[in-house]
């Protein structure tokens, strides 16, 4: 029997992505919790604004590379384009170990943004097709504790810059990839739905006429427009989560980033490791009686970030500090294990790459404007108030998702 065709082999496919997914966020996050030490031999990241710059050119590279990413992934064989994408974006961070300047990490950002924007769309649109019935949410789920087990990790950056170099974090991390780019083209196999579910790409299979049809199929859904909306708006406190959490414990409890960065990425990693499971068994379980249970699971996890907000941009102790990043990690980690699972009761196969890829362009947009911003408010003294402001898009979010999403199928199969 082939290794694919395996009953536990779809299970496995999820193994393997997550630690891609580590990798993935690992890589990307590192960089926030090192300020104080790069800063040192490249004195313009003194200034916030400049590093919130660093941080945004990931964004915008990776936000307007998403869409191309799903449209790709939708075409080709998904495997070799997640090794490939693993491959760069691992040798893009080798390399940001022997930068010098801030023109030279300002480039290999905006090429990490390339490259690894071609993950996510393919990665969770792969899953997709091993996991049909109701195990979906919980895979896609299970997938993405390895993006918050990565984010924690990334917090580590600074402690190995700290003990050795910020070079050597980024050399070490990066070979890491390199190496299990390996152990993915041994085990990793490409999954493409049936025949008859993928006849929507027979008749232009290639070109511009083919991409054509699924932007057509897909911005000419109402119901798409607001799944984009539902997905973007939360972004603003996820990535300015994401990225200035570090620089929120420092400043809020006063301590050292060398402590403050692991203590926030473990603090939102290990809650957001329970929203998405609690968020995929609760999601896989209400499906069954209630179609509209993945939306229901989603919203009660935008809902917990509203007080959460507040929490992190007024709290000035512990209890309160560690108790918003909780909170937050909860409810948005049930968020995010339900967004392909709820796509996949819109969008067809042979679209969801494509789908996925433009929730991601528009979600990454919203960060990069939300991580500038944020990068000012640090200047002026008021990034904790700023963060509690994001809690209004999310509300307004949570509001339009449940007026107006109501799908009539659990796993949408044609156009």
């Amino acid at each position: 029997m082939n290794l694919k065709e395996k009953s536990w082999y779809p299970w496995l496919v999820v193994a393997l992505l997550w630690m891609v997914a580590l990798l993935n966020y690992m890589d990307r996050q590192m960089l926030s919790t090192m300020k104080s030490s790069i800063m040192g031999d490249i004195s313009e990241l003194e200034s916030a604004e400049n590093f919130g710059r660093l941080m945004a050119v990931f964004l915008w590279i990776y936000g307007l590379m998403s869409p191309l990413a799903g449209l790709v992934a939708d075409r080709i064989n998904r495997k070799w384009l997640i090794i490939g994408s693993l491959g760069v974006w691992s040798f893009v961070t080798l390399m940001m170990g022997y930068a010098t300047s801030f023109s030279q990490l300002y480039v290999l950002r905006a090429v990490m943004g390339v490259s690894e924007a071609l993950y996510i769309p393919t990665g969770l649109a792969l899953i997709a097709d091993y996991h049909r019935g109701n195990t979906r949410s919980l895979a896609v789920g299970i997938h993405m504790t390895g993006l918050y087990t990565g984010q924690a990790l990334g917090g580590f950056g600074a402690t190995v810059a700290a003990n050795w170099s910020w070079q050597t974090a980024f050399q070490s991390f990066g070979l890491c990839g390199i190496i299990y780019s390996v152990v993915l083209i041994l085990l990793l196999n490409e999954k493409r739905a049936s025949k008859v579910e993928t006849k929507e790409l027979k008749p232009s299979s290639s070109g511009f006429r083919s991409i054509a049809h699924s932007l057509s199929m897909l911005l000419g859904t109402a119901s798409f427009w607001i799944i984009l909306f539902y997905f973007a708006t939360p972004s603003f406190p996820g990535w300015g989560i994401k990225n200035w959490l570090p620089t929120l414990f420092s400043e809020s409890l006063q301590i050292n980033m060398s402590v403050a960065g692991p203590l926030s990425t473990i603090t939102i990693a290990i809650s957001s490791f329970i929203g998405v499971l609690t968020g995929g068994i609760i999601a896989d379980r209400w499906i069954g009686i209630n179609l509209r249970g993945r939306i229901y699971t989603g919203a009660i996890g935008l809902s917990l970030t509203i007080p959460a907000l507040v929490l992190l941009g007024f709290g000035n102790g512990l209890i309160s500090i560690l108790g918003g990043g909780v909170l937050f990690g909860i409810g948005f980690g049930m968020f995010d294990a339900n967004n392909m699972p709820i796509l996949c009761q819109f969008v067809s196969p042979g679209h969801r790459a494509a789908g996925y890829g433009l929730m991601n362009m528009t979600g990454v947009f919203s960060g990069a404007l939300v991580t500038s911003w944020l990068g000012k408010s640090t200047d002026a003294g008021s990034l904790g108030p700023d963060i509690a402001l994001l809690a209004i898009p999310v509300a307004a979010a949570i509001a339009l998702q449940l007026l107006v999403l109501k799908p009539n199928v659990t796993d949408r199969t044609e156009d």
